[in-house]
């Protein structure tokens, strides 16, 4: 009689565990039940005393009750040919105890990853903050909370440093599955970072008065950003800067000093060039729309200014505007000079850019990145060390 108080007693303690994981955490009561019998079921024929190779375990949800059914199943079908009642052994209510243990941390476990990637599932190109909990050559780890995201090398930026403890803000660029939960991998390179910076310094980003159409950049040096106008009373680079420079400031800041310039877009290739090649001074922009090639003319004074530090600001023209430039000087448009090397600047292709350090983020990028996004990838998910 004791025992079988005991065992009462077991199971009204059983039953108001699930209820209450099912009320406060969301994991189904059904789905732990389920759990607790397939796990039943392959621990019954290893009870002392039992010679059934195969069993189906019944619980009653009310009072917990084992009920046990022994198989006879064909072992090259898999198929259950019959199965009869027997007497639930002693044996199984203290396994059933042991058991229910194990399957309701494992269920706890599996709804917290699930919950975590259904939390930051199709958050691709949010912005986050993380505390950095682990940094080294080849990865940084970021806590988020409740996650972890992972920042590969590649995604970094060169000249920033990170130490254990550092508040970090950066880009969501892949979500994914695995046996360790979500794997959450993060940018502070990609130019969508600094896109959604200005969308969250820029009111009149976030009401779509003002659109980002272009961006290149060369991560932890410069970027150049590209805005139009939705609305002919407000000025887009003005909204962008924002008073006294503070929204352009405030982005910079969270960048680490990274230089922005903020160039107006034009759907004429000309006046989108000499925006482009800012801060330098333009005389002539020729082009030539079969080779889609810019001959560009600078003052003589301004030469170094528009091809920029080793190249820099000519070469992230080149990708803001998605054409070929050819820098020259007066005097060497005046006399004919060929173009040298030194001069020109290639759009060139994303990955190409990204080897060299550029990032770019354009309609058509955006286009190209989402084709190659629902295409199937057998490319394996970065993972976390243990």
């Amino acid at each position: 009689m004791a025992k079988k108080k005991q065992r009462d007693q077991t199971n009204l303690e059983l039953i108001d565990a699930l209820a209450t994981l099912e009320r406060e955490r969301g994991i189904p009561a059904e789905s732990i039940w389920t759990a607790l019998e397939d796990a039943l079921g392959a621990a019954y024929p290893k009870t002392p005393g039992v010679t059934a190779t195969h069993a189906r375990i019944e619980m009653d949800r009310n009072t917990a009750e084992i009920k046990v059914f022994e198989q006879v199943v064909d072992e090259e079908t898999e198929e259950v040919l019959s199965e009869t009642f027997v007497e639930t052994p002693s044996a199984l209510g203290r396994i059933a105890a042991q058991t229910a243990k194990q399957v309701i941390v494992q269920r706890l476990r599996e709804a917290e990853r699930e919950m975590t990637f259904e939390e930051y599932e199709g958050r691709e190109g949010d912005i986050v903050n993380g505390v950095v909990e682990q940094h080294d050559p080849r990865f940084a780890i970021l806590s988020l909370g409740k996650a972890e995201a992972l920042m590969p090398a590649a995604e970094q930026v060169p000249r920033e440093r990170y130490e254990v403890g550092d508040r970090v803000r950066a880009y969501i660029v892949e979500v994914r599955r695995s046996a360790k939960g979500p794997t959450i991998v993060v940018s502070r390179t990609h130019p969508g970072l600094v896109r959604k910076l200005f969308e969250m310094e820029v009111p009149e980003i976030q009401d779509g008065l003002v659109e980002i159409k272009a961006i290149a950049r060369e991560a932890g040096h410069r970027t150049k950003l590209a805005v139009a106008s939705n609305d002919i009373n407000i000025d887009a680079k003005g909204a962008c800067v924002g008073p006294k420079g503070s929204r352009v400031r405030a982005v910079v800041n969270e960048l680490r000093g990274e230089k922005i310039d903020v160039v107006l877009w034009s759907d004429d290739p000309s006046d989108l060039i000499v925006e482009a090649l800012s801060p330098a001074r333009v005389r002539e922009v020729v082009i030539d729309e079969d080779t889609k090639t810019a001959t560009v003319v600078v003052p003589d004074s301004q030469l170094s200014l528009a091809i920029g530090k080793e190249g820099q600001n000519a070469r992230l023209a080149a990708r803001l505007t998605g054409w070929r430039i050819d820098i020259k000087s007066e005097s060497q448009y005046s006399v004919g000079d060929p173009p040298t090397p030194k001069g020109v600047f290639e759009p060139g292709t994303a990955e190409g850019s990204r080897r060299r350090g550029i990032r770019v983020e354009t309609a058509s990028d955006l286009e190209a990145q989402a084709q190659q996004e629902a295409a199937p990838s057998d490319e394996p998910a970065p993972t976390a060390p243990e």
